[in-house]
């Protein structure tokens, strides 16, 4: 179920594209299928980090059961990494939050998670 917000100060020259790709590298780093995956990109020349309007990125993430301290210090690793080669975005130049809503707080096919999986 993750779904990722993004929000940058960086355009990216093919948003769909750039989309689908963070999708599929969402998918890998979370470990989840890309089937369960959202992504939205969000522009904003108006994101400041630190007083400047240098690259940077705001994160968050919505998974369920697999959002914990020693996962994040990896996702983290890995999604910065990925910011830095597709925008540019060093790693003290944004945030990330993880967040596991629990089941019974995310519905989906008119239901929740926690209906789902008893």
């Amino acid at each position: 179920m993750p779904a990722l917000d993004l929000k940058t100060n960086v355009r990216v020259a093919d948003p769909k594209a750039f989309s689908l790709e963070f999708s599929k590298y969402a998918a890998e780093t979370l470990k989840k299928p890309e089937a369960y995956i959202s992504v939205n990109y969000n522009y904003s020349e108006l994101l400041t980090f630190n007083g400047s309007f240098e690259p940077a990125i705001i994160l968050t993430i919505h998974s369920l059961d697999n959002i914990n301290p020693q996962a994040n210090e990896e996702y983290s690793k890995k999604f910065f990494a990925f910011f830095k080669e597709k925008l540019g975005v060093s790693d003290d130049r944004g945030y990330i939050t993880f967040i596991d809503p629990g089941r019974a707080n995310i519905a989906y096919k008119s239901t929740t998670f926690e209906a789902l999986w008893k």
